[in-house]
């Protein structure tokens, strides 16, 4: 029966390469997914082995049990505003949790790590150490150098007077010194006062400088300051984009540290020195010096497992993202492989039943049915991987030619391999299932039959199911919107699930009375061709559902992430208008911006205010003794109902200027506080709940004044994200906004704004995000053209005679082709009106259920959803190019003799 297999697959190979080509674009996608994880973790892990080349390291504890004593509670997150792709790119953007002096790390990437020996800022936020703990280490015997990790924002002017800006990646500045032992100084020398950097290899290709130039930075929180390029430094792997600039150690410990303290400090251990000896002596010296309580030391082995670790479970996240994607594509080519074996099943009838009467068993029939589609899954996986591994390399090219080259080699591995071809035979076979158990039942007794008729099973049990299934899911979907639901993702989440599935049991239902609508135009204005592509389609509801039932996933999920683009977009808006009422906004592309320049701003005559937005993270004590790392903005009293708006819940923001707090509404509800309680700052101070309000902008937990600001949260901590500008009495417009330019223009990466630019801003990095993910289902949606084609081109083989029939008769061959081209645009825009009812109908949920995260509107893209209804005509008609061709082109006698 193998043979029977392989010789039913040469004889219709044109079918069997779709098939094959469905599974190939599904395997391809989750080889690829495979193949940039491990690319991306073999790049970082590469950057850490190269950047934490320390023997030990000497570190601080981690926040919270530096807070509580050890066994802290969790640190509290920074709750983001989903609207906007990035929690940086918000209004006032937050800072990265963990880190408040760094900006976000590249897409797809994790942040980086710390040139000089520093440990990665990766893992658990930990509490600094003391400088003055380097002289103390490099006095004990055995070790070479104790390198301190210092790391911060850095702006650099390339050759072109701009500021450099490669992309997501940071922009970041470290200290270099003499006999550094992290880095390989491939030309020049190092930097030896505040008037000279080093470059890293990619920062001085991006940049466009050469040794010798002149040019301006900003490092930390400083002015802009004329500096000289002096050495070219290489770390000995790609950097992933990251500018990185190298000044001494006295200009770094200003710039990075200068509170005195450093997140680690690194050791390197003479040569032939033992390691846990080494470690010992430094723990009793610290231990004499007063300092064994507060830090621990560890052996870099472990600091680079952990930052590894880290890493791994953060590109986890983008895996299981990525891979759910593939399976969705995989779901969608299911639907072609079953349409492909129904159709054959059904035009080999009479081969089973003969097969059957010559004496072969059910099983055995079974059997051949099952083995094509092993076949088409153990070819198409094979291709898949191929396919995989050659598209991630030509990501990497990409991304290459963007200054962001990636490490490692571009492979998958055994057991990766074997998971991804068992995935895609696993499919197929599951797919073939009903048609095979179709074919072994066929009787015998059908062979005798001149004409084999197929009797279709009632579809009243199957609509019957749908019809459960959308309820089910409807009532699910309306009980996430309730307020009070607890759990409302999840409910939403299987609401959607139970009506994508109903949609798919009902559609063979509803497809005749759906298609005779749609059909409608075509049958008044193309006649006959419009009657009998109509005719064609509605006589088999079953395969016009199947066929149109992959373009509908994809439809629905595209359409869904319209409505949410469409939301995300007018709730930015929203919150624009709503909260902030400054006349002008002033940020960094850097995200920090630096304090000379706000202070030069509240210099203008033309400003009456200048509200800068600051942000940090402090440890705080709640009013129940649990202690814990929050994010804090710090903003003058003032500035709310001049240049911010809130909407207070509960209490008042009188009290901010008396050193009270605010608490966002999310975090007064996750950590159960009220206007009243207590809380007790880091600094020993007490503050009092004034107020819980509402905000996405200040979307952190703690709001307070910034003199309080300034007690609670270290200077070297805090990040200026924003300056918020309203203008003096009689200055119009264009005249602040002209002052505002001269100001921020010495600055480089500054940029002013006002209410309508940063609305746009916002909306243009929504965009942004979604065009991702309309790429990543822009592969369903090929794979399902895929299946209209298929279909379309079985369904030609199959009505090979009736083709004949109709051109003996007159039907012309355009006439012909012009009929299979309508049956696909019936098909294709049938799946997509189904697709876009469902995702439009699941997406309006959203905002109800994400409100409290920012997505507040409900916004229909109805332009959209009308565009591709129309492309979906285009795609029918593409799709029908080859299939009515080839009916156009079928021999008339032949076709009528055709059995």
């Amino acid at each position: 029966m193998l043979r029977v297999a392989l010789r039913e697959i040469r004889a219709h190979l044109v079918r069997f390469v779709l098939s094959v080509l469905a599974v190939t674009l599904g395997i391809a996608f989750v080889t690829g997914t495979f193949s940039l994880r491990a690319l991306l973790s073999d790049t970082f892990s590469s950057i850490i082995a190269s950047t934490t080349q320390g023997d030990l390291y000497v570190r601080g504890p981690t926040a919270d049990a530096a807070d509580d004593g050890g066994g802290g509670t969790p640190e509290r997150e920074t709750p983001g505003v989903p609207v906007t792709p990035d929690p940086s790119s918000t209004a006032v953007p937050a800072p990265p949790d963990g880190q408040t002096d760094v900006p976000a790390p590249p897409d797809g990437g994790e942040e980086p790590t710390a040139p000089g020996g520093g440990t990665p800022m990766l893992g658990e936020q930990r509490v600094p150490v003391s400088l003055d703990l380097v002289p103390v280490i490099n006095g004990v015997d055995g070790v070479d150098q104790a390198v301190p990790d210092l790391l911060g924002t850095v702006v650099l002017i390339g050759a072109d007077g701009q500021a450099v800006i490669n992309g997501q990646a940071p922009s970041l500045g470290s200290a270099l010194r003499e006999n550094d032992p992290s880095g390989t100084l491939l030309a020049g020398r190092a930097p030896r006062d505040a008037s000279e950097i080093a470059l890293e290899t990619t920062a001085l290709e991006t940049s466009g400088l050469e040794l010798g130039d002149t040019t301006q930075v900003v490092i930390g929180n400083g002015s802009l300051t004329e500096v000289t390029v002096v050495g070219e430094v290489s770390y000995g792997n790609p950097m992933v984009g990251t500018t990185l600039v190298l000044v001494d150690a006295e200009t770094g410990e200003q710039a990075f540290a200068p509170n005195g303290l450093a997140p680690s400090i690194a050791v390197f251990a003479e040569e032939g020195a033992d390691l846990a000896e080494l470690r010992e002596d430094i723990a009793a010296a610290l231990a004499d010096a007063g300092g064994a309580g507060d830090v621990e030391v560890v052996t870099g082995e472990q600091v680079r497992e952990e930052a590894n670790e880290t890493i791994n479970q953060l590109l986890g996240f983008l895996s299981t993202f990525l891979l759910v994607f593939a399976l969705i594509s995989l779901f969608v080519g299911a639907f072609i492989i079953a349409n492909t074996f129904a159709m054959s099943v059904r035009q080999r009838q009479r081969e089973f039943a003969l097969l059957r009467a010559v004496g072969a068993s059910p099983g055995q029939v079974m059997t051949t049915v099952l083995g094509q589609a092993a076949v088409v899954g153990l070819v198409g996986s094979a291709a898949g991987i191929a396919g995989g591994i050659g598209l991630i390399a030509v990501v990497r090219t990409w991304l290459a030619s963007m200054d962001m080259e990636l490490g490692g080699e571009v492979v998958i591995s055994g057991p990766e391999a074997l998971a991804a071809v068992a995935l895609g035979t696993g499919i197929s076979l599951v797919a073939a299932a009903v048609p095979a158990r179709r074919a072994a039942t066929t009787p015998p007794v059908e062979a005798m039959r001149d004409d084999v008729v197929v009797v279709e099973r009632s579809l009243r049990l199957r609509a019957a199911v749908g019809a459960v299934l959308l309820l089910g899911g409807t009532g699910a979907t309306i009980m996430s919107v309730q307020e009070g639901t607890e759990r409302a993702g999840t409910w939403l989440g299987v609401g959607a699930g139970a009506v994508l599935l109903g949609a798919l049991a009902v559609s063979p239902a509803i497809a005749r009375a759906v298609v005779r609508v749609l059909a409608w135009p075509f049958v008044v204005l193309l006649r006959p061709m419009g009657m009998l592509a109509r005719g064609n389609v509605t006589r088999n509801p079953r395969r016009t559902a199947n066929t149109s039932g992959a373009l509908m996933i994809g439809m629905a999920l595209v359409g869904a992430c319209a409505v949410l683009a469409a939301s995300a977009q007018a709730s930015t808006s929203s919150i624009v208008a709503t909260e902030s009422r400054a006349d002008f906004t002033v940020q960094s592309a850097t995200r920090s911006v630096p304090p000379d320049a706000a202070e030069q701003i509240a210099a203008l005559d033309e400003v009456a205010r200048a509200d800068t937005v600051t942000l940090g993270r402090a440890a705080l004590t709640g009013p129940d003794g649990e202690q814990g790392t929050y994010s804090v903005a710090g903003l003058p009293a003032g500035a709310f109902g001049e240049t911010l708006e809130v909407e207070v819940v509960a209490g008042s923001l009188d009290g901010l200027a008396d050193g009270e707090v605010a608490v966002n509404q999310t975090a007064a509800v996750d950590e159960g506080w009220q206007v009243g309680d207590v809380v007790q700052l880091a600094n020993g101070q007490e503050a009092r709940v004034t107020a819980v309000i509402a905000s996405q902008i200040l979307g952190v937990p703690v709001v307070m004044d910034e003199a309080l600001f300034a007690e609670t949260v270290p200077g070297a901590g805090t990040t200026i994200t924003a300056v918020l500008v309203d203008g003096a009495a009689g200055v119009d417009q264009d005249e602040l906004r002209a002052a505002l330019d001269a100001a921020a223009e010495p600055f480089v990466v500054l940029t002013v704004q006002d209410a309508d630019e940063l609305r746009s801003s916002l909306a243009e990095q929504v965009d942004q995000a979604m065009v991702i993910l309309y790429a990543l289902l822009g592969l369903s949606v090929i794979i399902a053209i895929l299946g209209i084609v298929n279909t379309l081109a079985l369904a030609v083989i199959e009505r090979t005679r009736e083709i004949g029939l109709m051109r003996a008769v007159g039907l012309g061959r355009l006439q012909l082709a012009g009929t299979i081209t309508i049956e696909s645009v019936l098909t294709a825009v049938y799946g997509t009106v189904l697709g876009v009812v469902v995702g439009v109908g699941l997406a309006s949920a959203l905002p109800t259920v994400f409100a409290e995260q920012g997505l507040t509107q409900l916004a229909i893209p109805w332009d959209l959803l009308a565009v591709m209804v129309l492309l979906s005509g285009v795609v029918g008609v593409v799709a029908a190019l080859w299939p009515g061709a080839r009916a156009a082109g079928l021999p008339v006698l032949e076709a009528v003799t055709h059995e």
